[in-house]
């Protein structure tokens, strides 16, 4: 038996585009509720929200009836942490604050077993092999791994073309916040010169066969995916938390 076929690795390349939710309370009961909403991907974020190996391993498994894609951001981009996520059973995994291909390049070798990488070799202690159950497990896993690195900054929106080149990279993710920041537009992610940045950088990335993702409000993710970006996150779990119990509250001010 090989390692699981990842949906949304074949989703990237096949359509329609995936829609996104990005979880950040740290709650598998709530993650459960937002998987079973029918969302293709949630983001499960270790690097804004509370979240450890362990909270991140319970909303995997929370996850795990429903047909949502877990997306498990690490909060940097080192390879001891991707390969506890990976021998966690995370198949598609988002790197933060990618600013070259070189360092897309050494995230591909954290991802993928030797010789093509250097994910350590321990799968007979991972619930990603079935603790062993899966015997061809370490046959076909880089297969079926999915890599997401992230371009937030001026310089990785110059460098988006040859970032989303590189051999192994699944999608690239951008991300608004940190790139308006960059920019001097802190705060400010619709200011024309970073709609004008991203829109470059999702043409880049899709010359490249890449495909291009990102967060966006709901009101306005609609141009995003007609401009071709094939997985985009149109929310998140705090936010819509805090928005609808403030709304609540007003009605009775």
């Amino acid at each position: 038996m090989p390692a699981p076929k990842n949906r949304f690795k074949q989703a990237l390349k096949t359509g329609p585009a995936q829609i996104g939710l990005w979880v950040g309370l740290a709650s598998p009961y709530v993650t459960e509720i937002c998987a079973r909403r029918g969302f293709d991907w949630l983001v499960i974020d270790n690097e804004h929200a509370p979240n450890d190996l362990q909270s991140t391993l319970a909303q995997i498994q929370a996850m795990g009836p429903t047909a949502a894609e877990p997306v498990v951001r690490v909060p940097i981009g080192e390879t001891w942490m991707l390969k506890q996520m990976l021998d966690a059973s995370a198949q598609t995994v988002l790197v933060p604050m990618i600013d070259t291909p070189e360092q897309a390049e050494a995230m591909v070798r954290a991802v993928r077993y030797p010789p093509h990488g250097v994910r350590g070799v321990g799968a007979s202690l991972g619930r990603a092999s079935h603790w062993g159950a899966i015997s061809d497990y370490m046959d076909n896993a880089n297969d079926e791994i999915c890599l997401l690195v992230q371009i937030e900054s001026a310089l990785a929106m110059k460098n988006a073309a040859a970032i989303a080149a590189v051999d192994g990279v699944d999608g690239v993710f951008i991300g608004p916040a940190d790139l308006s920041a960059d920019m001097g537009f802190l705060g400010n992610p619709t200011a024309p010169e970073v709609i004008a940045a991203i829109e470059g950088g999702i043409r880049d990335i899709l010359a490249a066969g890449k495909a291009p993702g990102i967060l966006w409000p709901p009101e306005d993710a609609q141009r995003w995916i007609d401009l071709g970006a094939r997985f985009v996150a149109v929310g998140a779990d705090a936010v819509i938390l805090s928005q609808a119990v403030h709304a609540l509250r007003a009605r009775f001010a």
